[in-house]
């Protein structure tokens, strides 16, 4: 405002005045909020919260996925299964004689399986067929106890160790795998547990 249109009532503050009310005013200006102490517990459960999601996710997919033992018995158990479809064939060497049996596989393996002759214990050989698991070759024996047909699978094991007969159940079926003198067992029927582990342990000792 000029010095003609002041009203004689205008008084102007002086400068330490002035000075002192706008630093007063600089005081309330609004300010960014510093976190207070439920906000920073939030933050943490929420962190929480999504690591155990993704824990969870990392154990679900880690529980989805089959060990190797798991995929061989889900084969051993499909080979028993296919073997008694009509459209299939249980063995290719049809004999109840072990000395016919075991040469037959003479130049369709690297390897020549153990077979053993059951029956005086009520398992009787059936006979024998050359089977595949993966993109393996191996020997499939056939026995049979009452009306119940036993697949004897044997191969080569990567392991050294023998290691005793262990049960598992696939699909209704009894499943028992051992390892003896480097080659791999696995016995799968449908018949009943016990009498599957004493066809086990006869093979075993044999």
């Amino acid at each position: 405002m000029s010095d003609n249109k002041r009203s004689p009532l205008y008084y102007e503050a002086p400068t330490e005045l002035r000075r002192g009310l706008a630093a007063l005013a600089r005081g309330f200006e609004p300010r960014e909020r510093a976190p207070g102490r439920f906000e920073w517990l939030g933050g943490l459960k929420l962190a929480a919260a999504s690591l155990v999601t993704i824990a969870a996710v990392i154990v679900t997919r880690s529980a989805s996925v089959p060990s190797a033992e798991d995929r061989v018995t889900q084969e051993v158990v499909a080979s028993h299964v296919r073997s008694l479809m009509v459209s299939s064939h249980l063995t290719d060497v049809p004999s109840s004689e072990r000395h016919t049996v075991k040469p037959w596989f003479n130049g369709k393996l690297d390897f020549s399986p153990s077979v053993a002759d059951l029956s005086a214990h009520g398992f009787a050989l059936l006979g024998g067929r050359l089977d595949y698991l993966g993109e393996r070759p191996v020997a499939a024996l056939v026995y049979q106890r009452r009306e119940h047909k036993i697949n004897l699978l044997t191969w080569p094991s990567s392991e050294t160790a023998d290691a005793k007969p262990k049960l598992v159940s696939r699909q209704g079926y009894s499943v028992f795998h051992w390892i003896r003198a480097g080659m791999n067992y696995w016995a799968v029927s449908d018949l009943n547990a016990e009498e599957l582990r004493q066809f086990s342990e006869l093979v075993l000792a044999y």
